[in-house]
């Protein structure tokens, strides 16, 4: 499986409508600092929550959905801002 097959993602209509229970900025950061900072953040999201990770490193997207598979949440996608990503994950554990 490759890394751009890791997961099946919501559409970018849905994913503007999630309802967000934690935001890490992560901006600014290169890796490995988004996938840290997304560590630490997750048990401030509930189970079940969703949590975006901000980030200005390409690279997030691709750690963000390995973590996910490893860790057990699931991946939901991402969205392309000005200059950054907003990747979506939903706490599972």
């Amino acid at each position: 499986m490759t890394d751009s097959a890791l997961a099946e993602t919501m559409t970018d209509s849905e994913l503007k409508a999630l309802k967000i229970g934690k935001i890490v900025d992560a901006r600014g950061t290169a890796c490995p600092g988004p996938m840290l900072e997304a560590k630490r953040a997750i048990g401030e999201c509930p189970v079940g929550g969703v949590m975006e990770v901000q980030s200005s490193d390409d690279g997030t997207i691709v750690d963000i959905q390995r973590w996910c598979r490893k860790m057990g949440h699931e991946y939901l996608g991402n969205l392309a801002n000005d200059g950054f990503w907003s990747v979506y994950l939903q706490r599972k554990a």
